[in-house]
């Protein structure tokens, strides 16, 4: 026999190299051809639900490392829900309306020369959208997501149309729905109101004006025959045609300031700073008096034939400007809110593409950034212009087209914040949820507290339509629950195509009576819904409507964009329908961002695109990569970052390559051994994969993924490949195939591979898969993949905080004699730690406590020799010098008995014993 020959080598069924993106189609062509989410399901009916609801992306374009973060996450949950024994599915959908897909659809049809006609361009609309729902599932799906991918549920598929109608059909009957006009959020390029989560701030340049208004109205105290003006200051010369009023705070102290032949009126506290500003150095304060005192005096507008009345309001502030606020209620909220009480109309001489009507003298057909440099001249012109300047700043921008955006008063359809006190339910629902973390409570309850009534209606074409009626006798609305149920029974029946397809007498039969003046000539509502209504009603069209999940969701899980977005619309519309909450928990991540922090853009030539990285590492790298952040926090990416979890990755696979190339020999069922006959070093090492297991399984419950990932990954680099497998492989190699330590070790790597890739499958679900079709023939269990699979229960057997204790003890010392060894080294006393003899001098206490494993030291420290030695002084002290004998060929341990058996005179006794009984 050749010595070789007698060595018990690995032979793992793994392959050395993972070819991630070779290998994972096979996998997912396995999966999908076993139908593993169906075996999935099935195995977890009748157990307890957990319901994750996805939010659903927008059906537009291939999918980014943002979105591909907020599958993996959702996926982590759904796999290891269903391994801690929950019924857990996993419903995914699309958000398929709106204006990103419209403005595509527009631009082809605008670069073809097509007509825009409203029914073309919706069924476009609609087949654009099948389009990337189809590319992203396959996306999707290439990151080993699993899912009811068949069955996904989309906001244009007709019942969920209907559900959309049903749900504004609610808030309807209850009366929380009013046509008004008011300040909204406008983007003149895309022709339409926007929600507040459809607006991005970006740095803006404008126009900072100082500009005064002449007082008509005298004030007590003041010289008569000296012209009094107020001053104001605004980033939006624009709006200064439509000023109405300027705002003084009430409890504010103002001056009255004499400068040349005028006096200026404008808060005291800013007087020094705002004057000195304008280079003014002689001045005279005439008189003070509170903003109260103020009130309903009446300014002259600086170039237009009309007053601007002196108002007091909350929200003015010192921080900047001159204490006195230009105010248009037609180009903000707040200045509309103020105007209210005051009964100051809404003005605002606008028309859709952002440019003054024909009622505004000196800039009718203008837009409104252009028009800013006119204003200014005319200012000049009128000597009303005190100081111009130029002030970059956050201002906000359409979240599709990019644009400034403009503050317009139009006339919208509102959902009141106030009717049916939806506020105040709303901020009690959200301290009913679990925010994750917990900050999430205070920035959405903070919005809701604050937010104006929510602008519902959108001037565009691809969506669900405003179910109203408009009756050309009297101009009322015709607003009514019982007729928008009528047409979503259509709409379930037809789709929403139905509103804008049929004439009113086809749709409505009989015609209703307007209820105001009794006629029946009526024109239909164009405007179409708010796409958030259209998410936001998710819970109801998904939720409640598919028997295999709950109302409400366990958990949503989105971006922290979702506050004001998809979080704040479900919160609204199932508080304003249900009166409470649609889900028990919230979870958000951060946005992923370039490796030195910056926001990814073509511009910058930033962008990492999953379909790149999965070409070159593999999907299982993109889910490492999801793992081992801090999702809460923004999530750094870069090819360092991506090569440094390569390597990661390789520690993880190699270990677990390791472990079965050493059980190729071994089934549970016929060489396991009992726990209580193990070697210690192997119980320790259960007690160490028992720990590893709670940590793990209470960092999923926590859903600190990246707490899983460290821990196993520190596991495997320390626990295992440093220490227990680096001192197990004397024992596997070189020992008889069936003696007791062998058998012990190998109980050992079975335990760790059976728990650890349970416990990595939600994480790593390729590798984990693969490693578990090599690991089945060495168990008993029946499941096909690992997928199917709970997480292992950990005996009780397993922890032993004694012997933990003794051997973290060793476990110091060997560290302390592995500092030694690598000192020999770098003096090239010795090679290999083989090479040594270690001489370990101790007290008393340490020398009882080792002698009772002398016999292991060698194998503890990978040495050929351990002496023990006392000592009355240090309690440690080692010392290495070269081990005497030779080195056996088998073991390449030194021993003095190398020789001795004339059969194999190139072995110790040790091997030679071995050998014999092999023979």
């Amino acid at each position: 026999m050749k010595i070789k020959d007698s060595l018990n080598l690995p032979k793992s069924s793994i392959p050395m190299k993972a070819n991630l993106s070779q290998r994972e189609p096979q996998m997912l062509t396995r999966w999908e051809d076993t139908k593993i989410y169906d075996q999935i399901i099935e195995k977890s009916e009748g157990h307890p639900k957990f319901i994750l609801h996805d939010g659903p992306p927008y059906a537009n374009g291939h999918i980014h490392m943002g979105t591909a973060l907020n599958k993996i996450l959702k996926d982590f949950i759904i796999k290891s829900r269903f391994m801690a024994g929950f019924d857990s599915r996993y419903v995914p959908g699309w958000d398929c309306h709106g204006l990103p897909i419209e403005h595509q659809v527009e631009k082809d049809l605008k670069a073809k020369k097509i007509p825009l006609v409203k029914t073309d361009l919706r069924k476009r609309c609609r087949t654009y959208a099948e389009k990337f729902i189809d590319i992203q599932r396959e996306e999707f799906k290439r990151l080993g997501v699993f899912g009811d991918w068949d069955n996904p549920y989309l906001t244009m598929k007709f019942p969920y149309e209907a559900t959309i109608v049903r749900e504004f059909g609610k808030f309807v009957e209850k009366g929380g729905v009013y046509l008004g006009e008011k300040p909204v959020y406008w983007c003149a390029s895309c022709k339409t109101a926007l929600a507040d989560a459809e607006v991005e701030y970006a740095e803006h340049r404008s126009p900072s004006i100082y500009v005064k208004f002449p007082l008509v109205s005298k004030v007590p105290g003041l010289p008569e025959d000296t012209p009094v003006y107020v001053l104001i200051w605004t980033t939006t010369p624009w709006t200064i045609p439509a000023n109405l009023a300027i705002a003084l705070h009430p409890d504010f102290e103002y001056a009255a300031v004499r400068v040349g032949g005028e006096i200026w009126i404008l808060a005291g506290e800013l007087r020094d700073l705002v004057l000195s500003g304008m280079g003014v150095k002689n001045y005279e304060t005439l008189a003070t008096f509170k903003g109260a005192d103020m009130e309903r005096l009446v300014c002259r507008h600086p170039f237009l034939e009309k007053d601007s009345i002196l108002i007091l309001a909350d929200h003015v502030t010192l921080e900047a400007g001159t204490g006195c606020v230009h105010t248009a209620p037609g180009h903000g909220q707040e200045d509309y809110e103020v105007g209210l009480k005051y009964d100051l109309p809404a003005y605002a001489p606008l028309d859709d593409d952002g440019r003054f009507t024909e009622d505004v003298p000196f800039f009718a057909g203008q837009f409104v950034f252009d028009a800013n440099q006119a204003v200014i001249a005319k200012l000049e012109e009128v000597g009303c212009l005190l100081k111009v300047e130029e002030l970059e700043h956050a201002y906000p921008h359409c979240w599709r087209c990019k644009s400034p955006i403009i503050f317009r008063s139009t006339r919208q359809w509102f959902i009141s914040m106030e009717t049916n006190d939806l506020r105040g339910k709303a901020l009690k629902a959200i301290d009913q949820v679990r925010w994750i973390p917990a900050w999430g409570h205070d920035r959405i309850y903070n919005m809701v507290e604050n937010r104006p009534d929510w602008c519902i209606s959108r001037q565009r074409s691809w969506g669900v339509p405003i179910i109203a009626l408009h009756c050309e006798d009297c101009g009322r609305v015709l607003l009514d629950a019982g007729l928008v149920n009528r047409v979503a029974d259509l709409v379930e029946k037809n789709g929403a195509d139905v509103w804008f397809e049929k004439d009113l007498n086809e749709i409505f039969d009989p015609m209703p009576a307007c209820p105001h003046c009794g006629g029946k000539n009526f024109r239909k509502e164009t405007d179409i819904l708010d796409v958030w209504f259209d998410s936001g009603v998710s819970h109801a069209a998904v939720l409640q409507q598919r028997p295999e999940l709950r109302w409400p969701a366990d958990l949503y899980l989105e971006g922290s964009d979702q506050h004001r977005g998809w979080f704040h619309s479900s919160l609204l519309e199932s508080v304003g329908t249900r009166d409470t909450a649609p889900y028990k928990s919230v979870l958000t991540h951060g946005f992923v961002v370039d490796g030195e922090g910056k926001k990814m853009s073509k511009s910058l030539g930033n962008i990492v695109a999953p379909g790149e990285v999965i070409k070159k590492y593999g999907a299982e790298i993109v889910r490492l990569w999801v793992a081992a952040e801090d999702y809460r926090n923004d999530i750094k990416i870069s090819q360092d970052i991506l090569k440094q979890l390569t390597d990661g990755y390789r520690r993880i696979r190699n270990t677990f390559r390791f472990m079965l190339g050493n059980l190729y020999d071994f089934t549970f069922e016929k060489n396991a051994v009992s726990v209580a006959e193990m070697a210690e070093i192997d119980r320790y090492i259960l007690h160490r994969l028992a720990y590893i297991s709670n940590r793990v399984l209470k960092a999923y419950e926590a859903y600190d993924f990246h707490v899983i990932y460290h821990t196993i990954h520190t596991f495997c680099a320390v626990d295992l490949s440093a220490f227990y497998l680096d001192v197990l492989k004397d024992r596997l190699y070189v020992s008889h195939p069936e003696s007791p330590e062998r058998r012990s070790s190998q109980t050992g790597l079975y335990h760790l591979v059976n728990v650890l890739a349970r416990l990595l499958a939600p994480i790593l679900a390729f590798t984990m898969e693969e490693i578990w079709q090599a690991f089945r023939p060495f168990t008993p269990f029946e499941e096909a993949s690992v997928h199917l699979t709970a997480f292992a229960e950990i005996p009780s057997s397993f922890e032993n905080r004694d012997l933990a204790d003794r051997w973290e003890r060793l476990l110091e010392i060997r560290q302390e004699v592995s500092k030694v060894l690598e000192e020999a080294r770098k003096n090239k006393e010795i090679g290999h730690s083989l090479d040594a003899q270690v001489t370990l001098t101790v007290n008393e206490k340490t020398y009882d406590f080792l002698k009772d494993y002398e016999v292991e030291l060698d194998d503890i420290f990978i040495v050929s020799r351990v002496v023990l030695e006392k000592s009355d002084g240090a309690p440690l002290a080692v010392t290495v010098t070269p081990a005497p004998g030779v080195k056996c060929e088998r073991c390449w341990h030194y021993k003095t008995d190398v020789g001795t058996d004339g059969e194999f005179p190139t072995v110790c006794g040790r091997c030679a014993e071995v050998l014999c009984s092999l023979a």
